[in-house]
């Protein structure tokens, strides 16, 4: 898995690309927890390239969402390839984090 970060107006942009699972989801919450330690709670998370998510990966996701409303943020989720969304589906994450076809909506979403 790769994590790009990027801070736009005051929102950090995650760009993630493969597999979020066991072994990688340490990364991606390491990436995002800089974010809020930085000054940067409201958090977008692009995964249009994430090929496969397992539990962990998903357990990483609500705790990023956790952590950034703690810190007076939140986190938005878009682009999720139709098995990614299956699973976001399965596991009822839609009530709980919003997920959006694109990064316009996801701004939205956050309030940026």
């Amino acid at each position: 898995m790769e994590v790009r970060n990027e801070v736009a107006d005051g929102v950090a942009l995650c760009r993630i690309v493969g597999k979020i699972d066991a072994l990688t989801g340490p990364d991606l919450q390491a990436a995002a927890g800089s974010a809020i330690n930085g000054g940067h709670p409201r958090i977008i998370f692009d995964m249009r390239e994430v090929t496969y998510i397992s539990s962990a990966g998903l357990r990483v996701i609500v705790l990023t969402a956790k952590h950034a409303k703690a810190a007076n943020g939140g986190l938005a989720v878009f682009g999720l390839q139709p098995a990614i969304s299956e699973v976001f589906e399965i596991a009822g994450l839609r009530t709980v984090i919003p997920i959006v076809s694109s990064e316009t909506e996801a701004r939205s979403k956050i309030g940026a």
